[in-house]
């Protein structure tokens, strides 16, 4: 093993990552940022700094106590023992290896990027190469220095709070509001024992809080904004050292989720992966976080058609389908532009009572009684692709499936089955299971040429699963893999099947699921007036192209709440739904020109990078307003809620100095709203004379 100092620079044009270690100290990413690499020549000095690994186990705690997830005593004892690049399908790859003598455990971390990409996918592979078996209680993806001692007092972390109809509720503070408050470190010369912590809970990794972050340092502009890509659950923390603020995120660990994973001679586990990027101020590091996630997804056809989806549930049909309801509307959407029509929950049941029975997944009788594939051929004859609604991972206790497949192919807690809201949950490590729900969907495809599935997931089955695993934190993150990988099998048979995400809403909004799935839905939130602050925000979590929320009109509707609710879900993948059977043909045609008008510029969301005028929306804001940038133009998407000033004033800062021309995207066949332009300080000023009102524009330079 090495007792020498360590130092390394390490990226290409648009990243910069500097690592150190002193000879007797652990490797710390000594800074990460959005830099020419070319630019450094000196190699980075040692010094102090939070340790790149925190790896703890059982019977070795911490070196300083406290409910922190940093100062592990393996942690600290990591020695590097080599590093080495690697290209590998368009990345680069850099691994640094350490290792701990006493312990005998080895620690890998991995980072990935691409060339002028300014962000990075880190993991850690942690392997026991000593003699006895080694306990593991927390693994980190990433641990880094964000800003130094003098810095603190100008950082501000963002965060955001999500709950069922009522997510991406986002607010920034400075950290010294944020658990770290200035205590006089030099002082006492030790760390702080707290910090802020964000965790989830079960296998909702957004049942709570978004698995996402920002930390701005107002001073120097730097911000890094980051991701835990897991589908279950997670923790971040950011923290105060005598050396400045730290951030550290990782996977499920025995504190917060019953996760402890054994390691025997030989054996290795591997973190969950978090994308981290990097830009001088908060804009630059969404975007570069932006630019990151389209990296990451997976190759697929609806990544450049991005097709419009009438969906007959919310405001609707609500979960009650019939071959009678369903015509007519079926009629409608195809007039009205939809691409894909999407028959939600209802569709398998016989006794209206099916929310306990669900897991067969066979069409019912008496709902259609000329057969569903009447209702699937009407679709298909009308223009659109078909889909059906799907909860794939649960099983009514009143299902003949509870009884068909094994005990173990369910989550069990102290030896009985567990049942959540009338639901036993699949537990996909087990073949059985599997291959219960590669049947069901093999035959839905097959039999009915199914397009697209709403994958949903109402339940929260706690901690997690102990059948086949030594916790329950570990039987969840089993389960969490193997879901991931029957995702990917799914999409490997069925390479133009669409799949959505969803979780009551968007209660599972990661990009562990993002990667594989096509979309995500952003919320079940049924009032107008109440969805625009979930959309606006959504970017924050997902790309817009992957961004469906709800446009639900309504005969009853005015033109301008049509509009309204419409331009709600223009700026991401328009997701429709209401009775447009019923409208007369004047506001029908307002929703047939706002799919036309979506449709004109959805290639453009797929290239676009969010910014936010107003800044992230507060959740009563009375004006809000979510802006697109591409290279060539702007796009502006502007809601005045009831109560609001009939004035706004819109900062656009890239477009200062400039005289861009303002198009209406939508509606174009309601009055235009009053504006001017200020190009010395690139303020749009717009007056919208009633509410509920919502415009979308177009700036081009």
């Amino acid at each position: 093993m090495t007792s020498r100092p360590f130092g390394l620079v390490w990226g290409h044009s648009a990243l910069s990552v500097e690592l150190a270690a002193p000879a007797d100290g652990p490797v710390r990413l000594v800074s990460l940022t959005a830099t020419d690499v070319s630019a450094h020549i000196a190699t980075p000095s040692p010094g102090p700094g939070q340790p790149l690994v925190e790896v703890l186990v059982a019977g070795e705690g911490y070196r300083w106590s406290g409910p922190r997830s940093v100062d592990t005593v393996v942690g600290d004892r990591l020695r590097v023992t080599g590093h080495r690049e690697l290209r590998q399908d368009g990345w680069s790859i850099l691994e640094v290896d350490q290792a701990d003598e006493r312990s005998g455990l080895r620690a890998r971390v991995c980072f990935r990027t691409r060339e002028g990409m300014p962000a990075v996918q880190m993991w850690t592979h942690v392997y026991a190469a000593g003699p006895d078996p080694v306990v593991l209680h927390a693994v980190s993806s990433l641990a880094g220095t964000f800003a130094s001692p003098a810095a603190v007092d100008g950082v501000v972390v963002h965060l955001a709070e999500n709950d069922w109809l009522a997510e991406n509720r986002w607010e920034g503070r400075p950290v010294r509001q944020r658990r770290l408050p200035d205590v006089d470190l030099a002082l006492h010369d030790q760390h702080p024992r707290g910090a802020l912590t964000v965790v989830s809970h079960g296998s909702w990794s957004s049942g709570e809080y978004l698995p996402t972050g920002v930390l701005h340092d107002t001073a120097s502009g730097q911000a890094w904004a980051w991701q835990i890509e897991h589908n279950g659950a997670w923790r971040w923390e950011v923290g105060e050292r005598t050396d400045g603020v730290y951030l550290t995120a990782l996977g499920p660990n025995d504190a917060d989720h019953q996760w402890q994973h054994p390691l025997d001679p030989g054996q290795e586990f591997v973190s969950v992966p978090v994308g981290l990027a990097v830009g001088d101020g908060f804009d630059a590091a969404v975007a570069a976080l932006t630019g990151y996630r389209r990296a990451i997804r997976r190759a697929h056809p609806d990544r450049e058609t991005l097709p419009v989806v009438f969906n007959d549930y919310m405001n609707t049909l609500d979960g009650d389908p019939t071959t009678e309801r369903l015509l007519p509307l079926i009629d409608a959407a195809a007039r009205a532009g939809a691409e894909y029509f999407c028959i939600d929950a209802g569709w398998y049941d016989e006794d209206g009572t099916w929310w306990d029975s669900v897991g067969a997944w066979t069409p019912s009788t008496t709902r259609f009684p000329g057969g569903l594939g009447e209702v699937i051929d009407h679709i298909r004859a009308s223009g659109m692709a078909p889909g059906l609604w799907l909860e794939p991972e649960v099983v009514g206790v009143r299902s003949p499936v509870a009884d068909i497949l094994p005990p173990d192919a369910f989550f069990q807690r102290d030896g009985h089955r567990q049942v959540e809201h009338g639901r036993y949950h699949l537990d996909l490590t087990h073949p059985d299971a599997r291959a219960h729900l590669d049947a069901t969907i093999d035959r839905l495809v097959g039999e009915f040429g199914i397009r697209y599935f709403k994958l949903d997931y109402n339940i929260n089955p706690g901690p997690g699963t102990q059948a086949k695993a030594d916790s329950a934190g570990a039987g969840l993150l089993a389960h969490n893999r193997a879901h991931l990988r029957w995702l990917a099998g799914v999409v490997d048979r069925h390479p133009g099947l669409v799949l959505e995400n969803c979780a009551s809403g968007a209660m599972r909004m990661d990009y562990a699921m993002l990667s594989v799935l096509q979309l995500q839905s952003t919320s079940d939130q049924r009032n107008p007036l109440r969805y625009p602050p979930i959309a606006v925000a959504a970017p924050m979590s997902v790309l817009p192209e992957q961004s469906a929320s709800w446009a639900y009109p309504q005969p009853e509707m005015s033109d301008e709440e049509i509009a309204f609710t419409m331009c709600t879900a223009m700026l991401g993948r328009l997701y429709l739904s209401g009775h447009l059977n019923r409208m007369s043909e004047a506001r029908f045609a307002l929703v047939r020109d706002g799919v036309v008008a979506h449709q004109a510029i959805r290639a453009d969301l797929a290239r676009a990078v969010p910014f936010w005028p107003l800044g992230l929306p507060d959740w009563d804001a009375p004006w809000l307003a979510l802006g697109l940038r591409t290279e060539a133009c702007t796009y502006l998407a502007v809601w005045r809620r009831p109560g609001a000033d009939e004035n706004v004033e819109l900062p656009i800062p890239h477009l200062r100095g400039t005289r861009p021309r303002l198009d209406v995207v939508y509606p174009n066949s309601l009055p235009a709203w009053p504006h001017s332009w200020r190009p010395d300080t690139g303020v749009l000023d717009l007056t919208a004379p009633t509410a509920p009102s919502a415009r979308i524009v177009r700036l081009t330079p």
